[in-house]
């Protein structure tokens, strides 16, 4: 079902909605369609498409808030990688047959000097709001799609600059450092947002952080409060103040240990709640309530194990109290290898009758990523 962006925040802002939404918020691994096809899946299964996944539509608010510089070069390619260097002159490479994500190989901050370097493309410019985008985005909203609006994430930033283990370290060791990044990242994203939001109706603003592991997250409360929180709550009453109405956070990893700070940044959702890094959103629901919306939250591991298990796993989740709003529905990240489309399948069709959803059927087709 394709919801409208007002059906889509009432749920996620616990008021009114038609009913629970479950979806597929990343799609599969790379080698999956192919595990699947040898199976005998058909192109619609592989294409997500015969499944009739809810989501509701994006749109683009036009405003580029990242780091903003030429376009890559190629240093080599092949069928196995692709080598390129970024506008940050990091070496980025990218394994075609297991990734969809580039890694760097490098990094090109270590003291406050080499940031100078690379502020530039970091600071506002006023190139950096297209126009044509914010236009395209106030049409795409008047026919259902949600305005999302971008920000870049506090610890993201550090970490693409640095890698993790010297941006954590630089909270220690170089918090000017850390301060003048946070401080040009909120610059750059208030002048942005504040010319767009007067113009066009924000309804989401959205920050990727991913700032958390297994065993828990590499910032903790000091440096939420500390670095985070006047960032985000910047942003957060700029465009809250105009209509928006979910701040929503995306990371992997266990960051139970922060939630409570990260409340305080105004944040109101959060994504993909991790269950082998210890997100459970059926307790999470119960300790914050209606503070949190959530997204994700059904472990993705057990679709490779048995249906049993697979009926476990959503008879604890799929409860009335996450399906009556504030919680989308889906794997926690993408659908692993290994994971049988007879499996896929018996998923589907449980998680909808358990939610009282109407069976599948080959006269409703469609899907959109719900994470970015």
């Amino acid at each position: 079902m394709r919801f409208h962006r007002e059906q889509y925040l009432d749920l996620m802002t616990f008021g009114a909605a038609p009913r629970p939404m479950f979806s597929e918020l990343f799609g599969p691994l790379i080698g999956l369609p192919e595990e699947w096809r040898a199976q005998g899946a058909s192109e619609d299964e592989i294409s997500m498409e015969a499944f009739d996944w809810d989501h509701v539509p994006y749109a683009f608010c036009g405003g580029h808030t990242w780091g903003f510089g030429p376009d890559p070069v190629t240093l080599r390619e092949n069928d196995e990688e692709l080598v390129q260097r970024d506008f940050l002159g990091r070496t980025m490479q990218l394994l075609k047959k297991t990734a969809t994500i580039p890694l760097p190989q490098d990094y090109p901050v270590q003291t406050m000097e080499d940031w100078l370097r690379v502020k530039k493309f970091f600071t506002y410019t006023p190139e950096r709001i297209k126009w044509d985008e914010v236009d395209k985005a106030r049409g795409q909203r008047e026919e259902g799609a949600l305005v999302v609006a971008h920000m870049p994430g506090s610890f993201d930033i550090a970490r693409e600059l640095m890698g993790e283990e010297i941006a954590c370290l630089a909270y220690y060791e170089q918090p000017e450092l850390m301060d003048d990044i946070v401080a040009t990242l909120s610059d750059t994203t208030f002048r942005v947002l504040d010319q767009i939001s007067a113009k066009l109706q924000i309804d989401q603003l959205s920050v990727h952080e991913d700032f958390a592991g297994k065993s828990g997250p590499m910032v903790g409360p000091v440096q939420v409060r500390g670095w985070f929180q006047p960032y985000y709550r910047r942003i957060w009453d700029l465009v809250s103040s105009r209509g928006a109405r979910i701040f929503q956070l995306d990371t992997d990893g266990n960051i139970n240990p922060v939630i409570p700070e990260l409340l305080d940044c105004g944040l109101n959702c959060i994504y993909p709640m991790e269950p082998a890094a210890g997100m459970d959103i059926v307790a999470v629901r119960q300790t914050y309530g209606k503070r949190l919306a959530m997204l994700g939250g059904i472990d993705k591991h057990v679709l490779r194990r048995t249906k049993e298990e697979i009926r476990r796993e959503l008879e604890y989740k799929l409860v009335p109290a996450l399906s009556s709003g504030g919680c989308v529905f889906g794997l926690d990240h993408r659908i692993p290898n290994g994971t049988p489309i007879e499996n896929y399948r018996y998923y589907v069709d449980l998680g909808r009758e358990l939610l009282g959803l109407p069976p599948l059927s080959k006269d409703r087709r469609g899907w959109a990523r719900m994470a970015f």
